[in-house]
């Protein structure tokens, strides 16, 4: 059987030459390079920054993390769902157990707690698969209800009233002790830093996990799966296994978002970590904002949304600060804003967008 050199010698690597993926660009690379002393000082940030300001930065971080998932998940893969605020609470929940029942470390058990969250994913993924469209979304948003009657059943966790984190447990933290003497500040300050150091760790894997993703040959699938399913699959592109690979691995790592928020809250209840409109329905407005199926989308989303929420608050403050007529000159307090929207965070958003927009700019899903 004569098979021929077709692909070989010097017309073969003319071959590759021209079908060559490529993984970085230049702009990429320089942008990465000047993205560099950013992150130092964001690293460095805790040194020198208010406890006010590490806690806004947390919000934001985490959020910012939820959004880049999800935004993989609906804009690169086409799977809309609904219902990641089951993961959330999975992950919460887990965190929660693990460092309550089991005794583990914190920081181990936020890891433990993306797994499971992930282990909750394979199921979940073989019943919500079979629907398509609305009815997808709808699926998911009805695992998440599952799984929150399930753990508000669960009595060691607080049942259907929630629990707190014992305080032993949060000043236990690994490498909490170093970071108080280091600093030469208290528990809670320390704790702060802590958890910053984490929110930043997990903003940055995320985005490098979503950009490396996407240059690679899963990421080419999901270019493919978002132009036509049938094309795609008549190419050799096993749509369930790739779409399976996605909803699975947002899961770990919204898992593991999730048991990082309520491990800063040190508060859990049913209601509180499977919340629509905190963890599904707030990121997703995010990213359509910004733009789905950019990894610059959440950001700038983030960023317009925040910027939004300061102005408004501003507003707000002035307008209840003003004595109406017959009023005493005692002053009117303004409403506070959701502990989960501080005001600040718009300043937080252009800071990271001004390091990490240039180089996300070129890469789309």
């Amino acid at each position: 059987m004569h098979t021929g050199n077709i692909g070989t010698g010097a017309e073969g690597s003319d071959v590759r030459k021209r079908f060559a993926v490529a993984r970085e660009t230049r702009a990429s690379t320089v942008t990465l390079l000047l993205a560099a002393p950013v992150i130092v000082v964001l690293l460095a940030l805790p040194a020198f920054a208010s406890r006010v300001l590490l806690q806004e930065l947390f919000y934001v971080f985490t959020m910012l993390s939820l959004a880049q998932l999800w935004n993989l998940l609906a804009g690169s893969a086409g799977l809309i769902s609904v219902g990641q605020q089951a993961f959330v609470g999975v992950g919460a929940y887990a965190l929660f157990a693990f460092t309550v029942i089991a005794g583990l470390d914190a920081v181990l058990s936020i890891v433990l707690s993306g797994a499971l969250a992930g282990l909750v994913a394979i199921p979940a993924a073989l019943i919500v698969f079979r629907l398509r469209g609305a009815y997808f979304a709808i699926g998911t948003w009805v695992v998440a209800e599952v799984c929150r009657l399930v753990l508000a059943q669960v009595k060691q966790l607080g049942g259907g009233t929630g629990t707190s984190l014992p305080p032993d447990i949060a000043s236990s933290i690994v490498g909490l002790d170093s970071v108080r003497d280091f600093f030469a500040v208290r528990g809670p300050a320390a704790r702060d830093m802590m958890v910053y150091w984490l929110a930043l760790l997990l903003a940055l894997g995320t985005f490098a996990l979503v950009y490396r993703l996407l240059r690679s040959r899963h990421g080419l699938a999901l270019s493919a799966l978002g132009d036509s399913e049938t094309a795609a699959e008549s190419t050799g592109v096993h749509v369930f296994r790739t779409k399976f690979l996605i909803y699975v691995l947002t899961a770990v790592a919204t898992g593991m978002v999730g048991a990082l928020i309520f491990l800063q809250k040190a508060r859990i209840s049913p209601d509180a970590a499977f919340s629509l409109i905190d963890w599904t329905a707030y990121v997703i407005f995010i990213v359509v904002i910004g733009g789905i199926g950019s990894m610059e989308g959440p950001i700038i989303g983030g960023l317009r949304v925040e910027s939004a929420w300061s102005e408004r608050a501003e507003y707000l403050e002035r307008f209840f600060s003003i004595p109406r007529a017959g009023a005493t000159a005692s002053p009117v307090a303004a409403p506070h804003r959701p502990a989960s929207q501080p005001s600040e965070a718009a300043t937080a958003f252009r800071f990271v967008a001004s390091a990490v927009l240039p180089a996300s700019s070129s890469v789309t899903a």
